[in-house]
């Protein structure tokens, strides 16, 4: 229901402009609906088998993390464990495929070591109780700092690169491990310690990318319309898939057995689970392989391409006016739909005691992410430079910090991540990608960005959430205080 929920606005949406402003041909339509399905399917399973191997194996490596007592091997287990779990993110996969001017296999091992540092910069913050505040301001200053030597071609793509990291898989493995560490320390802070690991681990993949393009000289890239193969009858479009899925079956393999490894070698060395937990975690990689194969065949064969197509026709004369529009209808339901968003706003109502409420929540995320997306668009029409908006955007975000509790600093930072989740990159990019190219503009520093920007909207609106929170307890008890008050003078008067 959670993966159905996800696709089902963005397929509607889709349907619809199909029947009015850019037709698509039924082979093409037919094609994109199989790839919706598969990508239901898959999403679905993965996020089962997810739950059922990635969350156990980071609680059990985070408790077992705090009883060693060498910080350098504490260190090197965490950097070891984010770069593995990274390499096998399908968000990630998916960027790299759309990325033409560095090789898959350069972006991914890059991010993923990006990952793989800043998890262990994660992991001694949580130990030796830092301000997530300050160490946040510092690491973006660095970063754009370090944009101002990149070259332009790389920053939309390194910031991209810090919303995919945070998908799926690495998310539930990276947040079990703050909440293992943190539960660990048992103190007040602890549990406001365990938020941020997202944050700090997303910050490591833009960084990476930015050295990536200062050392790193790849040719020029052309990019290209995308040709969607004759698909006359449903025999072609099965055909196609059938044809693609060994490719990406050989792809998931490669990323997943690592993953697999460590959790065998885990459980030999310390018995960690017992009988029946090692059972289901087992189930759950067999399900993580068998959904990560399913949504990435219907990504990359039947989603992507029909994102791209459909882009490509919004810019064909008076309906290149429909895309900030559009973008921003897209932007409003496609976090509505993200699982795991509403898996926050039902911990945000929880820690604030329904101060802030679930519906307060969706409508401020919608809001943000719609804004982000009409920009992301805007860039698209009229190539504006990221800086003019993602500079802006951190500073409000880390100038937000002062304001606002510190766990909401966490809870907002990780949020980020949550957002840009598997639809950002499988439909949003490609459309991004498809009218950029149809426009004659640069794909790589126009259109690529769109994460980013989805990924910077909910810094702001949880922030904005929290300064909301802050003065309503503040009320609450001023009315508190007057009223006790009031009864003193009234039973000192009697």
């Amino acid at each position: 229901m959670e993966a159905l929920m996800s696709v089902l606005p963005i397929t509607g949406i889709v349907l619809l402009l199909s029947i009015t402003v850019v037709p698509l041909e039924n082979g093409t339509l037919v094609l994109f609906l199989t790839g919706a399905l598969l990508l239901i399917v898959g999403m679905g399973i993965f996020q089962l088998g997810a739950e059922m191997a990635m969350t156990p194996l980071g609680q059990g490596v985070g408790s077992r993390l705090v009883k060693g007592q060498k910080l350098g091997i504490i260190l090197l287990v965490s950097f070891l464990m984010g770069t593995i779990i990274t390499i096998s993110e399908p968000d990630l996969q998916v960027l790299a495929n759309q990325v033409a001017s560095i090789p898959n296999a350069v972006l991914i091992y890059t991010v993923a070591i990006g990952v793989g540092v800043f998890t262990a910069i994660a992991v001694l913050r949580i130990l030796f109780r830092v301000s997530l505040a300050k160490m946040l301001s510092v690491f973006y200053l660095l970063l754009f700092i370090l944009a101002c030597f990149a070259p332009s071609e790389f920053v939309a793509v390194a910031f991209d690169a810090g919303g995919v990291t945070t998908g799926p898989m690495t998310v539930p493995f990276i947040m079990a491990i703050g909440v293992g560490l943190s539960a660990a320390r048992s103190d007040k802070e602890g549990a406001a310690d365990s938020f941020g690991l997202v944050a700090l681990c997303s910050i490591g993949p833009i960084m990476m990318v930015l050295l990536l393009g200062i050392f790193y000289h790849p040719t020029d890239a052309v990019y290209t319309a995308v040709e969607i193969p004759p698909v006359d009858t449903t025999y072609d479009v099965a055909k196609l898939f059938v044809q693609e899925l060994p490719h990406y079956a050989r792809e998931v393999m490669i990323s997943v057995m690592p993953v697999v490894g460590v959790y065998i070698i885990f459980q030999l060395l310390t018995k960690n689970y017992h009988r029946r937990q090692v059972l289901r975690m087992s189930v759950g990689f067999v399900y993580t392989l068998i959904g990560l194969i399913l949504f990435l065949t219907g990504v990359n064969v039947g989603f992507a391409p029909v994102g791209n197509l459909l882009g490509s026709g919004l810019t064909q004369g008076w309906m290149k006016s429909l895309l900030v529009p559009i973008g921003i209808v897209i932007g409003y339901y496609i976090v509505k739909a993200e699982p795991a968003v509403q898996v926050l706003n039902d911990q945000v109502e929880e820690i604030t005691g329904g101060v802030v409420s679930r519906s307060m929540m969706n409508l401020a995320l919608s809001l943000g992410v719609a804004c982000a997306v009409a920009l992301a668009m805007l860039r698209v029409l009229t190539g504006i430079s990221i800086y003019w908006i993602i500079i802006p955007g951190y500073i409000i975000a880390l100038a937000l910090t002062k304001f606002v509790p510190p766990v909401f600093v966490g809870i907002a930072f990780d949020s980020g991540g949550v957002a840009s989740g598997p639809m950002t990159s499988t439909f949003l990019l490609p459309l991004a990608m498809g009218a950029c190219t149809a426009l004659g503009g640069n794909v790589v520093t126009d259109a690529f960005g769109v994460v980013a920007l989805v990924a910077m909207a909910p810094l702001i609106a949880i922030q904005v959430m929290g300064i909301v929170y802050t003065r309503k307890t503040k009320a609450t008890k001023v009315v508190e205080d007057n009223l006790n008050d009031d009864i003193v003078v009234e039973l000192e008067e009697e």
